[in-house]
């Protein structure tokens, strides 16, 4: 399984090309739909989340509910285009029209002036329209998708917020996972604990007040995972390392660990390993401190990865910069931005690694229909449960 996306983030919208996705997929369009309006929720999100009101159009690949096995194509309309059709029009335009509209001030901690470099952009809105977050829409639909796929052998994903702006939230164990995706979704932070979440919320408003941004910490946890996905003869199969990958491409996130993470640096390794047990499901561990890998390799117990999110650079008290047509320092350009889009980038990681765990999937148990998955999957874990 491979995406591509395209799209501008004022442009017409966003498009999706989906290969290799088994046929024989129940596609539920409305739980897809559901993906988009959840990454737009959030406390913190800007006036850009007013204007939107994200939703598919399948345009191939998808017939009478099904999937084909041909690439999937959805689409995702810009609303806000309407108000942007000469800046982002196909067609040629005059000199003094473009004069007049071009970006030349990059923002600090944006792709606007590395951008411009490369390509050769004298307007950084070439840089900038591509290079923004709104293109996550697109990879959330793709997840949204996977996650259809893996619920189909048995696999489940949450997500959910630990940090904003070093407000840590309360440790909560919810002993069903439904109960779990409960709490999460009444938040408007998408934390687990009400407490830190109301305080989440106050540093949010002092940082919008402020005109400045706050960034954070991301989990998304899979349940239900299938052991030995991945593998360890070659480092392009790592899993783990698929999935750092994918995370590390979403916009702003700086940092990807499993379990522990980069606390397993200060303790021994005593505290860290994960104990194996055997009963009548088979092989287990006696704890999870790795995430759910060994190895590059699944391991069978849930996956945790956590992500940092950097905050969102674009200030409404702007940092410096440097005019890139007379060279003399300038405030940086202002674009309508989020005070925290944490809880957004919960559901953005998790949309990414349900695609690198849906592309494992396939990769060990077939492209070509659902049900062969099934089948297949169904007997490699009676296979395993008495080696």
């Amino acid at each position: 399984m491979r995406y591509l996306t395209a799209g501008e983030s004022h442009g017409p919208g966003l498009t999706v090309i989906i290969e290799g996705v088994p046929a024989g997929l129940s596609v539920d369009v409305e739980a897809i739909n559901g993906e988009l309006a959840k990454r737009q929720s959030g406390y913190g999100r800007g006036r850009r989340m007013q204007i939107e009101s994200d939703k598919i159009e399948v345009r191939a690949g998808v017939r009478h509910g099904m999937t084909t096995g041909a690439p999937v194509s959805f689409w995702i309309e810009n609303k806000d285009h309407a108000h942007w059709r000469n800046v982002m029009q196909a067609e040629p335009v005059d000199d003094e029209f473009e004069i007049k509209r071009r970006v030349v001030r990059p923002r600090p901690g944006h792709a606007d002036l590395v951008g411009g470099l490369k390509y050769d952009h004298r307007d950084l809105r070439d840089v900038l329209e591509r290079s923004s977050a709104r293109e996550t829409a697109a990879r959330v639909a793709v997840g949204a998708l996977s996650k259809q796929l893996l619920d189909a052998v048995g696999m489940t994903l949450v997500s959910y917020v630990k940090v904003i702006g070093g407000i840590e939230s309360a440790p909560k164990h919810y002993p069903a996972l439904e109960e779990l995706r409960t709490v999460i979704e009444a938040s408007p932070v998408r934390t687990t604990d009400e407490t830190s979440g109301e305080a989440m919320m106050r540093l949010i408003d002092e940082a919008k007040a402020a005109g400045d941004s706050l960034g954070g910490v991301v989990c998304t946890e899979v349940h239900g995972v299938i052991p030995g996905l991945g593998s360890y003869v070659q480092y392009d199969r790592k899993l783990d390392a698929a999935i750092a990958r994918a995370v590390m491409s979403v916009n702003a996130i700086k940092g990807v660990a499993f379990g522990d993470g980069f606390d397993m640096a200060y303790r021994p390794g005593s505290e860290v390993m994960d104990p194996i047990a055997y009963d009548e499901s088979g092989y287990t561990r006696l704890s999870n401190h790795l995430g759910g890998f060994e190895g590059g390799m699944t391991t069978g117990m849930p996956i945790v990865c956590s992500a940092v999110m950097k905050p969102i650079p674009t200030l409404y008290k702007p940092l410096q910069s440097v005019d890139i047509d007379t060279k003399q320092p300038f405030l940086a350009q202002i674009e309508r931005s989020d005070a925290c889009a944490v809880p957004a980038a919960s559901l953005v990681v998790e949309a990414v690694v349900a695609f690198e765990l849906a592309r494992e999937l396939c990769e060990t148990f077939g492209h070509d229909t659902v049900k062969r998955i099934q089948s297949r999957v169904e007997s490699y874990r009676e296979e395993i449960r008495s080696w």
